[in-house]
């Protein structure tokens, strides 16, 4: 089941069940972190990855973020049958301009804080331990190097211990986008 059908069951446990099927599965052939859930809000239907999430609902994206976790990460994070889950994209990668992947996002800190955090914030609330930056830029400057989320939000506020890392080549194009020199 793709995560977006798991959300319109309205079934938190269906998902949570489906993430430890998962986690056995995987561990068992000595994987042990997962890049899921996808956590990311979609409110435009042209957004290919909206599949992944949960949808356009908050309150539901932070219900399904924490049962998708505690599926994948199991009572133990030392278990031999327990995967790392990884919160995505940080931040606010489902309300990209035009629902085009990789494009800007111009958003209100109000709109990210209200809309686009709390599904992260609930599944680092029920243990995720590792997070993924997004492709987007927010307000002209690239997620993945963004000192206002990675920094003052993630670290600061809500003091994330876990560990970050780029999606794909993101921080590649950190260059291609005039960012950083090298």
């Amino acid at each position: 089941p793709i995560p977006l059908a798991e959300a319109a069951s309205f079934d938190p446990d269906l998902a949570e069940r489906t993430a430890r099927a998962a986690a056995v599965e995987a561990s068992s052939y000595g994987n042990h972190w997962t890049f899921a859930p996808m956590v990311d809000v979609a409110r435009d239907q042209r957004w290919g990855r909206g599949a992944e999430g949960s949808g356009e609902d908050v309150f539901l994206g932070e219900v399904m973020a924490q049962a998708r976790v505690r599926g994948f990460q199991g009572r133990d994070l030392t278990a031999p049958d327990s995967l790392l889950s990884t919160a995505k994209h940080f931040a606010a990668y489902g309300a990209v301009a035009a629902g085009l992947d990789y494009n800007t996002v111009d958003i209100s800190e109000e709109t990210l804080r209200e809309v686009h955090l709390p599904p992260f914030k609930a599944a680092f609330d029920a243990g995720c331990l590792s997070v993924m930056s997004a492709f987007n830029d927010i307000n002209g400057v690239p997620a993945t190097a963004n000192r206002h989320l990675l920094t003052d939000i993630l670290r600061g506020e809500w003091n994330f211990k876990g560990v970050v890392v780029s999606d794909y080549t993101a921080d590649q194009e950190l260059v291609a986008h005039g960012y950083a020199a090298d």
